[in-house]
């Protein structure tokens, strides 16, 4: 990408921005209470449960059927202020490998309490799980089945000292 390019793109960028955000005192409400739940596809339920409530410290909440493929598991996770992350499996459906793919899903990104997020940080390190760190207060790692995920020490609503709310 030219440099000319570039400086398309944040001209364009600026173009959006001068359109459609409006300072925060004159938004109008969201019709939206907050994110239920994302989710994800897990190719083992034991595997994942054992990875995001033992290692990552979030408790398993539910697990259920999933009503829309017979045999399947629908569960969840609580990963605070009422959100959940929560997955399907699909026995003997091969989906295939998890795949980062343009319009898909990039990674998600949960907020932590700066010392959880240096406790966690550190079990990544002790599992020998390969992970990198951004601006010391990132950390992104895949999952088993290869979602990327990011833990952020940066309160919710906030990204790296900027408020994004």
């Amino acid at each position: 990408m030219t440099a000319h390019d570039v400086s398309e793109l944040a001209r364009e960028r600026d173009r959006i921005r001068a359109a459609h955000l409006r300072p925060a005192g004159e938004r109008p409400a969201s019709s939206a209470r907050g994110l239920h739940h994302t989710a994800l596809i897990s190719s083992d339920v034991e595997r994942t449960v054992r990875f995001y409530q033992d290692l990552l410290e979030f408790p398993l909440t539910e697990l259920i059927e999933n009503r829309d493929y017979p045999g399947s598991s629908h569960f969840f996770f609580d990963i605070g202020n009422g959100n959940l992350l929560a997955f399907f499996d699909f026995p003997g459906l091969d989906v295939g490998p998890y795949a980062e793919v343009l319009g898909g899903l990039h990674h998600v990104a949960i907020s932590v309490e700066p010392d959880r997020w240096r406790h966690l940080k550190a079990k990544l390190e002790a599992a020998g799980l390969d992970h990198a760190v951004h601006s010391e207060v990132s950390v992104y790692f895949k999952d088993p089945d290869g979602a990327r995920v990011e833990l952020i020490a940066d309160p919710l609503g906030e990204m790296y000292g900027h408020v994004v709310r």
